[in-house]
């Protein structure tokens, strides 16, 4: 009897975990991976599109493309989720499994902060990528403000590569010295985990001219006098802004009866949710690492390992580390690299590998492997 296997979501997590149990169960697999895009996107490659580097064409992997021994995709809407029964529904049918796997990522709530629709930017999506690669070419001059809105929130090294691909942006185009750039940001430091990390931002803010405005979110903008109101009320006058929305689960996944304070909670060792045969891998979880791609693939090779375990009668595999690597775009064509380490001992640990054109290599291996290895491409 094959294993009945559904995944919900194709990012990061859901295409490494289909692709490991196809590798390694192929004909004894029968795995359903449903997703209601018709292709992936890297998260870093909306960079590319923001500043026009890459065309938004040229960033995506068209799903069909995927042809792996047991594994099927489905482009389709989930409209339900009974992790009871381990059944989902779909705009076009209903589906069982043996094992369910959650990996719907994270979704953007623009409304939850006023005035972000009428009067700034978002770069998270592909789509606000998209728009801002035709707004950036208009703005030369004035206070342009990277913000968050709220947290946790996606690779929180992005806003900081933002601010710093920014300048990078107006000094090609000769008119740096007529604009500012601020960055607000949660946290007391860029990258918390990693010292190294976030003092060699901080210097290169320093270095650039560009703000730090530490321990903050952005609560509302106002459209009218063009100012963004912070957590303390502090105003901060704008000509561009450019945010980062609060996240919150697919409103599917909190209609589920899974979430407890906004998030699917997992055993940290294993991902396994409450409900038995049900798993809850990358941004859509509580687990304690940061929302970003790299996390959600170790989360999914721990749980491709416990299955493939289960139906071969052997050991369990040791338990989730949280570890991961990061790549920092720090502008003139150079990219660092932060590893960290969030469950393994009592705090989170991170090493910083210096920016350096060969990481920009290293960084390109990266997607392409990924490509590869996922898409056959």
């Amino acid at each position: 009897m094959k294993l009945r296997v559904l995944v919900l979501g194709a990012g990061f997590g859901g295409l490494e975990l289909s692709t490991i149990l196809s590798e390694a169960l192929a004909d004894r697999l029968d795995l359903t991976l449903i997703d209601k895009s018709p292709s992936f996107v890297f998260g870093f490659s909306k960079l590319d599109v923001m500043f026009g580097r890459k065309a938004p064409d040229a960033v995506r992997l068209a799903y069909r493309t995927i042809v792996k021994p047991g594994v099927r995709f489905l482009q389709e809407a989930i409209t339900a989720i009974n992790p009871e029964a381990r059944r989902v529904t779909t705009e076009n049918g209903t589906y069982d499994a043996d094992v369910l796997v959650v990996a719907l990522g994270a979704d953007y709530d623009i409304d939850a902060t006023p005035g972000l629709a009428e009067a700034g930017n978002e770069f998270y999506s592909v789509a606000g990528a998209e728009r801002l690669r035709d707004v950036l070419p208009t703005f030369s001059k004035g206070h342009a403000i990277v913000g968050v809105t709220s947290a946790p929130f996606k690779c929180p090294p992005a806003p900081s590569e933002a601010a710093l691909l920014l300048h990078d942006h107006l000094a090609a185009r000769g008119v740096r010295n007529a604009c500012e750039i601020s960055l607000v940001m949660p946290f007391g430091l860029p990258i918390p985990p990693s010292p190294a990390t976030s003092r060699a931002l901080l210097a290169a803010f320093a270095e650039r001219g560009i703000t730090f405005v530490p321990n903050r979110v952005v609560r509302a903008l106002d459209p009218v006098r063009r100012v963004a109101i912070l957590d303390d009320k502090k105003e901060m006058p704008y000509d561009l802004f450019l945010g980062i929305p609060k996240h919150r689960v697919p409103d599917v996944v909190a209609a589920s009866g899974m979430t407890e304070d906004g998030w699917i909670p997992v055993n940290p060792e294993n991902l396994r949710t409450r409900f038995p045969g049900v798993y809850a891998i990358g941004d859509v979880t509580s687990v304690g690492t940061p929302k970003a791609g790299v996390f959600s693939e170790g989360a999914a090779r721990v749980v491709a390992a416990s299955l493939i375990a289960e139906a071969r009668g052997g050991e369990q595999p040791r338990a989730y580390t949280g570890a991961g690597s990061c790549y920092v775009e720090f502008g003139g064509e150079r990219v660092a690299r932060v590893d960290v380490d969030f469950l393994s001992g009592p705090s989170p640990t991170g090493s910083f590998v210096a920016p350096s054109v060969a990481l920009v290599s290293e960084k390109q291996l990266f997607g392409s492997s990924r490509r590869a290895r996922w898409f056959g491409q």
